[in-house]
Formats: structure tokens, sequence, C-alpha cells
């Protein structure tokens, strides 16, 4: 074999693995993500599992990425150990959809339909229609359509480019001697193993192998040990991504290499047992594409028939290698912000969206505890309005570096924007717990300071935070039923607040001036009321962002939208407006 044979089939695996990229990503971005996320909702029934880990390593072509996905999920609290496994279970059967595809090229006949469905035949035609979509297209849909073709060609392109390059050493005894040593099966094993470790997909080394049946020097009894090891390699990645999660992720891992390493050993037995004493009568002949792409669709559907009864006992065996330790504390508040979901944008936008509602929640409870410390001071809860503020900053912190993160992956239209949006929000309820800590810390200094509101100013500032805390968990129910109209409501109660925030401190200012409330309460009572107007303000930028990326109207100004808003008033917002003022102004107008 010469350097330049060498140098094609370098260049044939290079866009082999990259049309496998290529395809796997469209395909991604037409589901949207979805199979993912259904792995958190519809794994409670094995069947299940099994079913949804077959669907999702068939459309982004990686028993890898699945596994990955799946230690993520269990690193997250968000899927348990049992329900795992019956998905890594069905990842192992997802994964032969790759050679099934690449099995075409062993089509022959010269009837016209037959030629036509021809890899050679095939491949160019679908570039054609693959680029025309992906070039013209103004719809993502279609473009996406579009990448899923042009990466099967791409594929099929490498594969033919592989099978150039090795067909040279048909007539090179060497390689005829190379796989006969590879029979000992269990070097054929090894060998499977590590060429799938090293390139880190199932799916590429058996195409690898399928392109190297071409040259017709690889017999079954050479090809079928590959393939086992092949499941073992595939194993590599899922350790490696579990490196730093929890002890039940790494468990998941462990898994699927307990799985597969025991399947393989099952049927090795099997398998040579039955050539022992029976025999195979096609042991020693050529295999083709169709003959490796069938022997890896039965391996690992009987594999995972073989040990669907003992999932408990691979559980058993997870949790005695990975044992627990008193170090294993409660899963983080942020811990599904998994860096193995950005392979699914889809998935990984679900996670920070769970994260900026948990944030929420803790902005709206520490809301809620700081307003009443005007009436009852008590240190306990303080300190737990601290907590939740500490939490809710690392929240921010973890999930703008998240999205960041995710920002740099390929994303749809639709991706980008969440991202933008997600950016903006959890910068805003960040600010609504900063100025719940600044009511709380004037709280506490007129504890410290003996001084107290008048009975007056405790009516009044009753009424103002149950109208904040009205707009909080309205704007919070718009982003998290992502309701715009919803959104639409904020607006006339904000300008509520902001009606009784005037209304409040001019009434604020007459008592100062009359000496019956005392000075330093009074600057603290007006703090207080900018920062509950501040807090309606952060609302209305939520309610503002949720409408313009609902409508697809892309980042909406806030100043010309609410100058809008109130210079157009429709009968809606009139009446909601009036229905905010009789709920809540009517409770200090007297």
């Amino acid at each position: 074999m010469s350097f330049f044979n060498i140098v094609s089939l370098l260049g044939g695996l290079a866009t082999f693995l990259f049309g496998m990229n290529i395809l796997s990503s469209g395909l991604e971005k037409l589901s949207g993500g979805r199979l993912e996320k259904t792995l958190e909702k519809f794994t409670d029934k094995f069947y299940k599992g099994i079913l949804l880990g077959a669907l999702v390593t068939g459309v982004i072509q990686s028993s890898s990425a699945t596994t990955v996905i799946v230690v993520g999920l269990v690193n997250a609290g968000i899927l348990k150990l049992k329900q795992a496994i019956y998905v890594i279970m069905g990842a192992n059967i997802g994964t032969t959809v790759t050679a099934q595809i690449l099995r075409l090229s062993d089509i022959s006949g010269d009837n016209f339909l037959l030629s036509l469905v021809k890899p050679t035949t095939l491949a160019p035609m679908v570039a054609v229609v693959g680029i025309l979509l992906f070039m013209t297209s103004k719809k993502n849909k279609h473009k996406n359509v579009g990448q899923i073709f042009l990466g099967f060609s791409v594929l099929f392109t490498g594969m033919f480019a592989m099978e150039g390059a090795v067909s040279v050493l048909k007539d090179v005894p060497e390689f005829t001697q190379i796989f006969a040593t590879l029979s000992n099966p269990i070097l054929g094993v090894v060998v499977g193993a590590l060429v799938t470790a090293i390139i880190q997909s199932s799916s590429a080394s058996v195409g690898i192998l399928q392109a190297l049946s071409s040259t017709g020097g690889i017999t079954y009894s050479a090809a079928f040990p590959i393939i086992m090891g092949q499941n073992i390699g595939t194993c590599v990645t899922s350790l490696l991504s579990s490196i730093g999660a929890n002890k039940n992720a790494r468990r998941a891992a462990m898994v699927h290499l307990y799985f597969n390493v025991i399947g393989t050993i099952v049927f090795f037995v099997f398998t040579y047992t039955f050539q022992h004493f029976i025999g195979f009568s096609f042991w020693d002949q050529p295999i083709d594409r169709g003959g490796i792409a069938n022997f890896h669709l039965v391996f690992n559907i009987a594999t995972t028939f073989l040990l669907l009864p003992f999932a408990s006992l691979l559980e058993k065996l997870a949790k005695l290698t990975i044992r627990d330790k008193d170090g294993d504390g409660p899963v983080s508040q942020t811990s599904n912000l998994d860096e193995r979901f950005l392979v699914s944008p889809g998935l990984a936008l679900v996670q920070a969206r769970n994260t900026l509602a948990v944030m929420m929640d803790h902005a709206k409870d520490n809301f809620a505890k700081s307003v009443t410390l005007f009436s009852k001071y008590d240190r306990k809860l303080v300190a737990r309005i601290e907590e939740h503020e500490n939490t809710i900053d690392i929240m921010e912190d973890r999930t703008g570096n998240y999205l960041l993160k995710l920002g740099d992956k390929e994303l749809s239209d639709e991706e980008s924007r969440s991202v933008t949006e997600y950016l903006h929000m959890i910068s805003e309820v960040e600010r609504i717990g900063d100025y719940s800590i600044n009511i709380t810390e004037s709280a506490g200094i007129l504890y410290e300071d003996d001084v107290s509101l008048s009975d007056q100013a405790k009516l009044e500032l009753n009424a103002i935070a149950d109208a904040v805390s009205e707009i909080i968990e309205l704007s919070q129910r718009a982003f998290v039923e992502n309701d715009a109209k919803l959104a639409l409501d904020v607006e006339p109660l904000e300008e509520t607040i902001d009606d009784m925030v005037d209304m409040l401190k001019t009434r604020h200012i007459i008592r100062l001036k009359d000496g019956t409330c005392q000075v330093e309460a009074g600057v603290h009572f007006l703090e207080t009321l900018a920062n509950l107007e501040r807090i309606a303000d952060h609302c209305s930028n939520i309610a503002i962002y949720l409408i313009g990326y609902v409508s697809k109207a892309g980042q909406i100004n806030r100043h010309e939208y609410i100058e809008n808003v109130h210079q157009g008033k429709t009968g809606e917002y009139v009446a909601k407006f009036e229905q905010y003022r009789d709920k809540y102004l009517s409770r200090i107008a007297g």
C-alpha cells in the first residue's frame, strides 16, 4: 500500500466522520432536541426507556452521545440509575442504524429503480437536492433537511474514498495474513475495542470495517470478534464524561461498560462454543457490508434481551463498584446545568430554563420574607434570605456561563433567540434578589436602632408589597408558561405600582414635616419604596423580553414600548389598569 493510498484512506476516513457529524447535527436540529427532552419524562417503564434510547441514538447517530446525555441526566438527579440502564440498552440498539444505512452499497442489479437507490447514484442525487435546500431555503426546517441530505452524501463519499484507497489491499498477501491473525478471537476483540476507543464512535469503526470488507479479505471469523470489541470500545466516551460527576452518574457510565463487557463475554462464549461443536457454514467465507451490519444488529438486540431481566443486578454491580461515601452530598441546584447536555442544545436550553424558573422562585420567596421584617424582625429569617440570595447569585453566574458556552455551539435561530432571552432574564431576576436584600438591610437598620415605622406606614407598605408580590408572580407565570398574553398584564400593574409609589412618597414627606414620623424611619421607608419600584421595573423588563421573544420581534426597546403602550392604551389595558387600581390603590387612597 503506497503513501498516496494511505493519504486517500485517511482523507476518506476524515470525510466519513465529517459526514456523520453533518448528518447527526442536521437530525438533531430537525428534532429540536425533542427526543432528548422526552428522556426526562417518559422513562418510567423499561420498554419506554429502551425505545427512547434506540430512537435518540438513531437520530443523533451516536450511542456514545446518548450515553453522555444519560450520564448528565443522572448527575442532575433527573433520571434514576435504573431508568438510565434501560436507555443505555436502547442506545446500543440504536447505534446499529448507521451500519444498516451503509449496507445499501451492497445493492446490485441492472433494474433502473435498483440502480437509482444504489449509493453511487443516490449519494450525488441527494447531494444536489441537499445543497439546493440548504442554499436557497429561508425556513430553518428546510435547511436542516438539506443538511441531513448533505451529511448522507458526504458519509457515502467518505466510504467510497476509503474503499478506493483499500482496494489495492485485496492483492496484498500481508493484508490477508493480518486478518488471519485477527481470527484469534481475543486479539480481535482487543483490536475492535482499541480502534473504537481512539475514534470514540462504534458506528464509525463499524463503517471502517465495512469499507475494508470490500477487499474480500475479511472473513466472518475475523469480523465477529472485532464487532464485539467495538461495543466495548464505545464505553470510553461515557467513562470519560463521568469524571467529576456524582456517584450515580459514574455508576451509569459503569453500567454501560458492564452491559457491553458482559454481553460480549456471553455472546463470545456462545458463538465459539457453537462453532466448535456444530460450526457455522459461512465461518471462513468473506463477509460483506450486509453481514457486518446484520451481526452488529443481532449482537446488540440479543445482548439487550439477554440482560434485560438482570437490570437490577447491573445496578447492584455498579453500586458495588462505586460505593456510597460520606462526602456524597445532595444534588446542587445547578447540577442540571451539565456540560454533557451541550451536545444537545435543545436539552441544554430546557435545563437553563428550569434553573431560571428556580431562580425566580427564590427571588419571589426572598421578597415575600423581606417585607415581613418591618413588622417582626427575625434574625433566622434574615439568615435564610441571605442564604437564598447567595444561591441566586451562584445560579446567575453559572447559568450565564452555561448559556455563553451554549452560544458557541451551532444553534438554530430559535435556539439563539432563547439564549439571548435567558441571558437578559437571569440579570433581571438577580437584580430583584438584590433589591430584596436592600429591603432586608433597611429593616435591619431600623431594628438595630430601635426605630419602627408608624402603623400607617406599615399598612401602606403592606398594600404596595402585595402589589409587587403579584407582579413578581405574574412575570414568573408568564415566563414559565411562555405566555405573551399574560405578560401584557404586567405593564398596567407596573403603572399602578408607580402611582402608588408617587402617592406614598408625597404622603410620607407630609408626615415627616408634621413630625408624626421619625426622620430615620422616613428615610428607610422612602428607600424601600424606591426598591419596590425598581423590582416592579425589572418584572416589566422580563415581560417585555418575553413578548419580544414569543412574537419573534427581537429585542424590544423598553422605553419605546412603555411609551407606545401608555400613549395608545387599548380598552383591555385600561380595564386591567382600573382593576389593579381598585385592588391596590384604593387601599391607600383614604
